[in-house]
């Protein structure tokens, strides 16, 4: 209950100082998305896949990519990001955990997942996916403001503080997914590889497009 109270508390704190300083934000220097590398390590090839005009306002995000790379044995994974310059007025990261649903998609199995990735320990949210005899493994973070996390409530008391105390509220969400393909040697163990494969030669550069 104490815990509970002191988030609550600081929550309230912040949201005040987030508000009266709405007016101030600092835009952070960053390179666009549609710039990252179309070579990775070993993945390469990348196809952009446009999203729909509706899908993008619903988004509501300033910068974007959906691109899927290949590696050498022919591993597909598909890469968004979704960048906010600003989330202070209405437009905010919309969770994969509500989207996916209305795409068809349930999971079956999830949760947080530790990644070690550029010498460093990150969490991310690890889930499966289905719809019909079709499976994906999901990998999703929340990225901006020099954080790396996880959990969506906690991301959102970050966001709070960061705009306070650094007066930004830019942020992303960064999503790889990679499908239990059904040819020979397709597996979830192959999947779950290579979605983290794919994530450790990403994770190096991002900070210039995600500072």
């Amino acid at each position: 209950m104490i815990a509970r109270a002191m988030l609550l508390s600081g929550l309230i704190l912040s949201a005040g100082l987030y508000s009266a300083r709405a007016g101030d934000e600092v835009a952070a220097p960053r390179e666009p998305l549609a710039s990252i590398p179309g070579t990775l390590g070993g993945w390469s090839n990348p196809v952009d896949l446009p999203l729909d005009p509706d899908v993008r306002d619903v988004l509501g995000a300033d910068d974007y990519i959906n691109r899927t790379y290949v590696d050498a044995a022919g591993r597909p994974v598909n890469l968004y990001i979704g960048y906010y310059a600003s989330q202070r007025q209405g437009d905010t990261i919309h969770s994969p955990q509500n989207c996916l649903p209305g795409a068809g998609w349930q999971p079956v199995e999830g949760g947080a997942a530790p990644l070690d990735v550029n010498g460093r320990r990150i969490t991310v949210n690890r889930y499966v996916i289905q719809k019909g005899l079709d499976r994906q493994v999901v990998l999703y973070w929340y990225q901006g403001r020099g954080r790396i996390v996880a959990n969506e409530y906690a991301n959102k008391f970050w966001l709070m503080v960061d705009a306070a105390r650094l007066r930004r509220s830019d942020g992303a969400l960064v999503r790889v997914v990679a499908p239990v393909t059904r040819t020979a040697g397709g597996s979830l163990a192959s999947a779950d590889a290579a979605a983290a494969d794919f994530t450790r030669v990403l994770f190096p550069p991002l900070s210039r497009f995600l500072p």
